[in-house]
């Protein structure tokens, strides 16, 4: 059978007996295409390095385009594609989770918990992702993510056979790995270490994620034999995609960010970090049974004042931080609100002047809204009103 929509759940539905049976348009796809394919998953940071990559390559005057998970479904662009296109792929979770064909240039960004109202466990997503390298071939490339507890226990568990490269920020400076070295992005090969980025350039990607998310673009440009000063110049005019650390405006002295994508915890703490002066933070959404501990021990212990609590996790999250500060002297000022309305009405009389109101959920929007696209822009429309 093939599944036209990658959002199809079987999780109360044993299909083992027909698990070799079910296919895809992406499995069909890297099938039978001939030309060179770079399939990019994560649990966050696909769409922009994805994105960006798909900048690079077509900045440097080759045939390139981007499908999949972003938005463009693989079979509405066959008759574009010729063999010597560059296809770069967003692929999720579900793409892969029956997948029985890996792209010739695989990227796994990050494992966080995620999606776990579709799995059985935390270990099923966790292997649906490392698909994208599984059925690679020695003349294929991995790219992947050294600093990961869980990809770590992955590649332990089971054997990529394809050339691997390792990404990392703790200088791990192994042969086939990109690294950070007295302010340089380095690409190790060989034993030979080629300068590629410097870190501290111009660039509108903020934060250690994006500049994670540019180290995996360049891997594949050292792949691809491009032009690294043109990579580099398309890097540094690449601009936030929408609802990912969106600057929205200044609102009687307030700046304001929508960073909508943020559904879970990790993504969270990379954009306040990123930020740095966030003064109010809103959260919430659907409940996915992710474990926010680490995340309420973070918000305790950051400078953010105010949080704004929306239903379900944003609640809970709300709580459980006025238990603690009442036996720890946390000093943090929640606010329940059942609305994005409401949520705008209260950040704008509590947040201060010059300081930073950021929404970046940590949850799902399903339940409440369509997307986290839709939840994003009801964010910006208020406040723009």
């Amino acid at each position: 059978m093939i599944i036209k929509s990658p959002g199809i759940s079987f999780k109360n539905i044993d299909i083992s007996p027909f698990k070799d049976k079910i296919s895809s348009q992406l499995q069909l796809f890297l099938s039978f295409f001939n030309g060179k394919t770079i399939g990019i998953t994560g649990t966050k940071g696909k769409s922009t390095t994805s994105s960006l990559l798909y900048r690079i390559i077509k900045e440097q005057n080759h045939n390139v385009t981007l499908l999949g998970n972003i938005g463009t479904p693989i079979f509405d662009s066959l008759d574009i594609l010729k063999d010597d296109t560059f296809v770069v792929l967003e692929i999720s979770s579900h793409q892969l989770e029956y997948m029985r064909k890996s792209p010739n240039i695989a990227v796994l960004l990050n494992v966080f918990e995620e999606h776990l109202d579709h799995y059985h466990s935390f270990i099923d997503y966790s292997n649906a992702k490392y698909n994208i390298f599984k059925f690679q071939n020695d003349n294929d490339f991995s790219i992947y993510n050294m600093d990961n507890i869980i990809i770590q226990n992955l590649l332990k568990e089971e054997k990529i056979h394809s050339k691997q490269i390792g990404i990392t920020f703790e200088n791990k400076e192994n042969n086939n790995s990109i690294f950070i070295k007295d302010n340089f992005i380095v690409y190790k090969e060989n034993n030979f270490e080629y300068k590629l980025y410097d870190v501290n350039s111009d660039r509108k990607l903020l934060g250690n994620h994006n500049l994670f998310n540019i180290m995996a673009c360049l891997s594949i440009c050292k792949i691809l034999n491009l032009d690294i000063a043109k990579a580099t110049l398309a890097i540094n005019n690449f601009e936030t995609l929408p609802h990912r650390m969106e600057f929205v405006g200044e609102y009687n002295g307030i700046k304001y960010y929508n960073d909508s994508i943020a559904t879970i915890p990790e993504a969270t703490i990379s954009c306040v970090e990123s930020l740095k002066d966030v003064h109010t933070l809103i959260i919430g959404g659907m409940d996915r049974k992710i474990d926010y501990s680490n995340f309420i021990k973070f918000i305790l212990e950051s400078k953010i004042e105010n949080i704004i609590c929306m239903p379900d996790v944003g609640t809970f999250i709300g709580n459980e931080i006025l238990k603690i500060q009442k036996e720890k002297n946390y000093f943090k000022k929640i606010y329940i609100a059942q609305t994005m309305e409401e949520v705008v009405d209260i950040s704008k009389k509590v947040t201060k002047q010059n300081n930073i109101c950021l929404l970046s959920p940590a949850a799902s929007s399903y339940g409440f809204f369509k997307n986290f696209k839709e939840r994003g822009e009801k964010f910006k429309d208020l406040l723009k009103q």
